[in-house]
């Protein structure tokens, strides 16, 4: 610990003390001298000593000597202990984007929170099964034809002696179910049994003229199979009737892929009322701020933002430029990753937080400690 220490000599001389060489955390080398002694003098038969650095300050020195020595010991015993704990077979050539000195590997997890004191809730949040994942059908999963849409509308008027609908009205019935668009947009019957017969008949028209073909988009089946392997509840929401909806998911070969799947008949309307949404989060367990939307229009972005949930939408039938209100936009569901959904679902962000009733709190504090000054005018008068 010490190199040397030179012989003391109480007849005036100086004694010095040897140097400590040690490394700190950082490894830098350093020299440490503990301090001189004072210096000595005999005045008559007693030994002075002279106080110009003081016991305390040699004390000190001391102390410190021993923590330096302490620190350099305990990072040697770690630093050892973490060598043998890594794999000799570690193939470094893989460019894991980490620190490879010795005792950072493995690297830390950075999803976990140690804050949360529950080892569970740990362990969830370090997984996928904390969010869910609400899609459309037509125009995010598969190919969408919208020409189709109107032609059905169209021959639908032709045989029930209808005026054709003007294009406008067609761009406002997108996304409601057939009842809807027919009793408050059309305006062509309000009787529940007619609405019901025409409905029907849309439908069979749309199948008809759809001819019952159906193809993933570009990037969709690869996207939902990466959900798939994180174990991310998914459901599928459509105003199409249930049995024209689970013979398309038939046909293209993903039956039991969908924890969810609310058709026509479980809601009363279509988008962009958030009913056929909210229900969805209801059936998948999930507060709606944990669930996130994947659609192709600004009607489903109105949808899933008043039921206060994130979307996501697909360029497939609008340009880019005109799904400005979506938190994200995608031309392919394959350019997303499990990380873009996590920071959406995140609802610790700031805009999920309101601090409106701790503001109103304060304010009525301050209230209380300063009375008005009409009720001290009026005491100091009686």
């Amino acid at each position: 610990m010490v190199d040397s220490i030179a012989a003391t000599s109480l007849l005036g001389h100086r004694p010095i003390c040897g140097s400590y060489c040690f490394k700190d955390v950082s490894g830098i080398r350093k020299v440490v001298d503990p301090g001189r002694l004072p210096l000595t003098n005999f005045i008559g038969r007693r030994v002075s000593s002279s106080t110009s650095l003081g016991r305390l300050r040699i004390e000190q020195q001391r102390m410190s000597m021993i923590r330096a020595q302490a620190m350099e010991l305990t990072r040697e015993v770690y630093s050892n202990r973490e060598e043998e704990r890594i794999p000799r077979d570690v193939r470094y050539g893989i460019d894991t984007g980490v620190d490879r000195r010795p005792g950072l590997w493995p690297p830390e997890n950075k999803a976990d929170n140690p804050a949360l004191r529950n080892p569970l809730l740990r362990q969830e949040r370090m997984g996928c099964g904390w969010l869910g994942a609400i899609f459309e059908w037509e125009g995010v999963l598969v190919e969408d034809n919208p020409d189709l849409e109107k032609q059905a509308w169209l021959v639908l008027s032709e045989e029930e002696g209808k005026s054709p609908p003007p294009a406008f009205m067609l761009r406002r019935v997108e996304g409601m179910k057939n009842e809807q668009a027919i009793a408050e947009v059309l305006c062509w019957s309000r009787d529940p049994g007619e609405l019901k017969r025409m409905a029907s008949r849309k439908e069979e028209i749309y199948q008809a003229l759809q001819g019952g073909i159906y193809r993933f988009r570009c990037g969709s089946q690869e996207f939902v199979n990466v959900l798939m392997h994180h174990k991310v509840p998914m459901a599928l929401v459509s105003t199409r009737p249930r049995k024209s909806l689970e013979r398309a998911i038939g046909a293209i070969g993903i039956e039991g892929v969908f924890d969810v799947i609310v058709a026509a008949e479980d809601v009363h309307r279509g988008k962009p009322d958030p009913e056929m949404f909210i229900y969805a989060a209801q059936l998948l367990q999930f507060i709606p701020e944990r669930c996130i939307v994947f659609g192709n229009s600004n009607q489903t972005v109105e949808a899933a933002h008043d039921a206060r949930m994130k979307c996501v939408a697909v360029a497939s039938k609008h340009p880019v430029y005109e799904l400005g209100a979506a938190d994200l936009v995608v031309r392919h569901l394959d350019e997303l990753t499990v990380v873009d959904l996590k920071n959406l679902a995140d609802i610790e962000s700031a805009e999920f937080a309101s601090n409106e009733p701790e503001l109103e709190m304060e304010i009525e504090a301050e209230d209380d400690r300063h009375p008005s000054s009409s009720v001290g005018v009026y005491d100091d008068f009686w």
